[in-house]
């Protein structure tokens, strides 16, 4: 192993040397005279034995060739520098998939699936539970034909996919039986304050001259009701709770006079909504318009 080494050592004197017999004879003298050099006697056998096995290659590391086999192999052996942060990025991305195929995509089929049975199925109910009622609670036809009405076009919004439109007739056939059920008395208003009427000249009339009376919707317990009136001068329906009832000059006066003996209007109701209609019954003429800013 001695004449190994040194042969190693001396790569240079063996690349040279060897290759031929005469040349190997020569490397052999060379070699023991470096071990004489040295005080050390090899025999010859030791010498020809270290030459033949540096020949042959036997103590000379050969790198494997590339190739997939060896590239497993080096990752096999560094393990402990990347086997960490490749399991936890592992473990990282199992439990993303676990997360978004076994609970988000479920639940998103799940809700895109209540949402299509609600538009096909639960919205119709909705509209036909509506007419019901409307049909069993409405002293009036036309309540029954505007329900109707509402109720073929929501269905037919919702065989569309088009659940906006659909639930808008919810929307209208709900507020069609809450205007069938409410309950009230119009009374002209008299308290301090607030005007029990005044007169207008329309714009597109200058002379043209229109009444009106202030009023207000008062349920049983007599609290005034915020209902949706459509102001006849903007076209704009508003929630209010007040409003400007037109009315014929004559009734206008009238009131005017009432109020003006004692500061109390007497003959203060001018209607009453009851269930079951969708108008108020008025006691005095009334032309219709209304307006909710004065």
């Amino acid at each position: 192993m001695d004449v190994v080494d040194t042969l190693r050592h001396r790569q240079d004197l063996a690349v040279r040397e060897l290759g031929t017999d005469a040349k190997e004879r020569q490397l052999i003298d060379k070699l023991r005279d470096i071990y004489h050099q040295q005080g050390i006697e090899v025999p010859d056998h030791i010498l020809k034995e270290g030459v033949a096995a540096l020949q042959e290659s036997r103590f000379v590391y050969d790198p494997p060739k590339p190739g997939f086999g060896t590239t497993m192999a080096r990752l096999y052996v560094g393990r402990k520098n990347w086997g960490k942060p490749v399991g936890a990025a592992l473990i990282a991305l199992l439990v993303l998939g676990v997360g978004y195929f076994g609970v988000w995509q479920p639940y998103q089929n799940g809700v895109a699936e209540a949402a299509r049975v609600e538009l096909s199925e639960g919205l119709p109910a909705q509209m036909d539970a509506l007419y019901q009622t409307i049909f069993e609670e409405t002293k009036v036809q036309q309540a029954v034909l505007d329900a109707e009405a509402l109720r073929t076009r929501g269905k037919t919004f919702a065989a569309e996919g088009n659940r906006v439109a659909a639930e808008e007739a919810v929307a209208h056939l709900t507020a069609l039986r809450d205007q069938l059920r409410q309950e009230y008395t119009l009374r002209v208003v008299n308290r301090s304050g607030v005007r029990s009427g005044f007169w207008t000249i329309p714009e597109v009339n200058t002379a043209a001259t229109n009444y009106y009376i202030v009023v207000e919707a008062l349920d049983a317990d007599g609290k005034a009701l915020s209902l949706p009136i459509l102001n006849e001068e903007n076209g704009e329906t508003e929630i209010v709770d007040m409003w400007g009832l037109r009315v014929p000059e004559a009734v206008y006066d009238g009131v005017a006079a009432d109020k003006s003996d004692d500061g109390i209007i007497e003959i203060n109701e001018v209607g009453r909504k009851s269930d079951g209609f969708l108008d108020v019954e008025y006691n005095m003429p009334v032309l219709g318009g209304a307006v909710t800013r004065w």
